[in-house]
């Protein structure tokens, strides 16, 4: 993985990662000063295709978030589902510090945001916001497993 960030100043490079961030969803209602808090404690990290970015059963210490490219999430050999950008994961082992749920691995080259475990609780803290989403993005990530298993 290769970080991004020292180009042109500290400036730069958090204009370049506000610009990011309006793009994804979850960050749609944010201020701009609330752009900036989570730019701020963000890193763009550029990640091959096939680099596995999370691994099922392992520690977890990092929030991820798609900028570009796609990655496939695999919780079991039958049960896959492909991120685009705009999506995000990690998050369930940074909640509840268990190990991670699912591998994720870069299925085309990526460019990820990526917030580490100390300032993802920041992040909540300064965008309140976002906790309502992840709850709501969680709920349904469990009520698609569950449809999945019962059909």
């Amino acid at each position: 993985m290769r970080l991004i960030g020292d180009f042109e100043g500290f400036r730069t490079a958090r204009d370049e990662k506000i610009r990011y961030l309006e793009r994804v969803p979850i960050f749609e209602a944010c201020s701009l000063r609330q752009l900036r808090a989570v730019a701020d404690i963000a890193k763009v990290v550029e990640v091959p295709e096939r680099t596995v970015l999370t691994r099922q059963g392992e520690p977890g210490d990092e929030f991820f978030i798609i900028i570009d490219g796609t990655a496939l999430v695999t919780i079991s050999m039958h049960k896959r589902h492909r991120l685009r950008p705009g999506e995000f994961f990690g998050e369930m082992s940074l909640l509840d510090g268990e190990p991670r749920s699912a591998t994720v691995k870069a299925e085309t080259d990526l460019r990820v945001l990526v917030i580490s475990r100390a300032n993802f609780w920041q992040l909540l803290r300064e965008v309140p916001e976002l906790t309502q989403k992840m709850l709501v993005n969680l709920s349904r990530r469990l009520r698609d497993l569950e449809n999945a298993l019962n059909t």
